[in-house]
């Protein structure tokens, strides 16, 4: 296949696809840099991008290549890959349930997505029928919804040529981009505009020829049916293994300190830093005192423990104050509980005056919460089995792996939701070699806790 790629990963995965006999095309000027072989410029069958939040990348192209891509970026246990619904270049009919900020809620076949006034074509209200197109993806881990146009485009993968449904003339980078077209034998469909990416410059006419051309037929395909899928698009999330896994294809390539993408993944401020200090020197070791010294969290402050379940979603466990912080990679949070109800298995109201203490620690496959009353006595231990704890920033993130270990207030130790692991295995969300690794890793605390 021919793939696109963009992004903080772009390194680690040029050389994946590269290693796997697949051709990287419309490269960056680093990639060039640092890879022997000469980059194509023509249009490519997939484009991987990372996502908005660097927490992992989505790939959107041929149905086939995206298939393929999928099973070759499952570079750790913690990576869990995820089919989208409303794939990138999609065209729905969409009902208007309603106005955000800005922009209008639209109701597709499957889902929803989000349409910024600035992209709507006219004055959009609550009940109208519009058709629209997905312009950008949503990670389904992210509280985002998919961005939606009016504007028709088809483009291929990685955005070297497009086709402007309603337009007309040419849209190029420059006057010399734009006389190609004339000399290119292709048809394009009436009433459909012709737009060229930045990378078109370097193309060649056989490049530019093709990318048009395939254009042009999904340009067909959309005046064809009300709702049309070109393309599929599926999301690959990272956790930590698998950033130090990737960590290690860089390596390869170029110099790269321990914890490289890690690091990056916390903020965009973090990665500019990694690039100044891979600039000076290699650190050996995931230099966690360094990162959370400079980018946090550390003493005093408020993080969220965002809690990532394996299809995909993430639920907020509410926000902690930072109450003990260790160099070595660890934090402890304290967060006051409300009245209502009780603690999850372990069966104890939850009343008034009730705190959680937490203990995370940087690359852990689990941490303890501890429920204590306002006069401190222990009302239960509840400990989370997880995907490897990241302390970024502002929040925690891991992904539940089902099964955990509670110890109650009368001593007595239990490992529960066994069976939630066994379904999320059946149903193809977790791998056996990870839920291998959960279930060790509960045992090793039922033994510890007993």
């Amino acid at each position: 296949m021919r793939v696109a790629i963009r992004g903080i990963y772009t390194t680690a995965l040029t050389r994946l696809f590269a290693e796997a006999g697949h051709e990287v095309v419309q490269a960056t000027d680093p990639i060039r840099e640092r890879f022997d072989p000469e980059f194509g410029d023509g249009p490519a069958d997939l484009s991987c991008t990372t996502s908005r939040d660097r927490q992992g990348v989505s790939l959107s192209g041929d149905p086939d290549a995206v298939a393929e891509a999928n099973e070759l970026l499952g570079v750790g246990r913690d990576t869990f890959r995820l089919d989208d619904p409303t794939p990138l270049g999609s065209v729905h009919e969409g009902r208007v349930e309603g106005t955000r900020s800005g922009g209008a809620v639209v109701s597709l076949s499957e889902g929803r997505g989000y349409l910024p006034f600035d992209d709507a074509d006219g004055y959009v209200d609550e009940g109208d029928s519009l058709r629209v197109q997905v312009a950008e993806p949503a990670a389904p881990w992210s509280d985002d919804d998919p961005r939606l146009s009016t504007a028709i485009r088809a483009r291929t993968p990685g955005g070297l040529a497009a086709l402007r449904e309603g337009g007309s003339g040419i849209d190029a980078p420059d006057e010399e981009t734009a006389g190609l077209v004339d000399l290119l034998s292709v048809e394009t469909p009436e009433e459909w505009g012709v737009s060229l990416g930045r990378r078109a410059r370097e193309a060649s006419l056989a490049d530019l020829e093709a990318g048009l051309s395939r254009a042009a037929e999904l340009a067909e395909e959309f005046e064809g049916g009300d709702t049309v899928e070109p393309y599929a698009t599926a999301w690959c999330w990272f956790g930590r293994e698998s950033r130090f896994s990737l960590d290690a294809e860089r390596r390869a390539v170029t110099t790269t300190m321990a914890g490289h993408h890690r690091i990056k993944a916390g903020s965009s401020r973090a990665s500019d830093a990694v690039d100044f200090a891979e600039a000076l020197c290699e650190p050996k070791e995931f230099p966690f005192e360094a990162v959370a010294g400079q980018f946090g969290p550390e003493e005093g402050d408020a993080l969220a423990i965002e809690h990532g379940k394996p299809s995909g979603k993430v639920i907020t466990l509410g926000r902690g104050e930072v109450i003990e912080y260790d160099p070595e990679g660890s934090i402890t949070l304290r967060r006051e509980m409300t009245a209502g109800g009780s603690y999850d298995a372990l069966g104890t109201p939850r009343e008034s005056g009730d705190v959680a203490i937490t203990t995370l620690k940087e690359g852990r496959w689990w941490y303890p919460t501890v429920y204590r009353d306002d006069e401190g006595a222990t009302k239960g231990t509840y400990v989370n089995v997880c995907t490897p704890v990241e302390l970024f920033p502002e929040s925690a993130r891991y992904v539940d792996l089902y099964v955990d270990v509670i110890k109650g207030r009368d001593g007595t130790v239990e490992r529960v939701d066994g069976e939630e692991l066994s379904e999320a295995v059946a149903a193809g969300l977790v791998s056996e070699e990870l839920a291998g690794k959960a279930r060790s890793v509960a045992a090793a605390i039922e033994r510890a806790l007993g």
